[in-house]
């Protein structure tokens, strides 16, 4: 008898822990059932302003090129770029990718099939390691990015520059206040 009753409680504790593990299983989400992501739309309104972009009008940064309504936006994304890229990236806004080399070790990007979509950027890598190395310290590596974006940008600004002061003296009477 006592054995039958050891062999009982044994059972019990048995079914108790594993139904306990299957209601802790049951709240994890399965990837494959998950809801899908949010289909990203491309940009068509300046995440500052809300206005339409101008296309002559864009900063370059963090590997992303961001169009504006107008120049002045541009200070205000520079100001507070992870406010306006978080705000994008709630609103499903995919901003155009201008990257060129992997933010972790610097090589230059022959395909751009690995990626990350972070907090309104998308982020490209040359391998997995780099890729799993930004997940640790993404801020780091975006500013890194973003050192990158400027030196490439910088021998382009001349030329938007130009065309921005043409656009700006045939609309010298249309404005919108910041």
């Amino acid at each position: 008898m006592k054995k039958i009753m050891t062999l009982l409680v044994a059972l019990a504790t048995l079914m108790v822990t594993q139904s306990a593990f299957a209601a802790n299983d049951a709240t994890k989400t399965d990837p494959q059932t998950a809801a899908p992501k949010k289909e990203l739309k491309h940009q068509t309104k300046c995440p500052v302003m809300g206005g339409d972009i101008d296309s002559t009008q864009y900063t370059d940064i963090q590997g992303q090129r961001v169009y504006h309504c107008c120049s002045m936006c541009s200070e205000k994304l520079k100001a507070d770029p992870d406010k306006y890229f978080k705000e994008a990236a709630a609103e499903g806004i995919l901003f155009e990718n201008i990257q060129t080399n992997c933010p972790v070790c610097g090589m230059k990007l022959e395909e751009k099939d690995l990626r990350t979509d972070y907090e309104g950027r998308r982020v490209f890598f040359c391998s997995t390691d780099c890729s799993k190395t930004f997940d640790k310290d993404p801020q780091m590596y975006l500013k890194k990015l973003d050192e990158m974006t400027k030196s490439e940008s910088t021998d382009n600004a001349g030329m938007r520059d130009m065309k921005s002061m043409h656009k700006s003296d045939s609309n010298s009477g249309e404005s919108h206040s910041h």
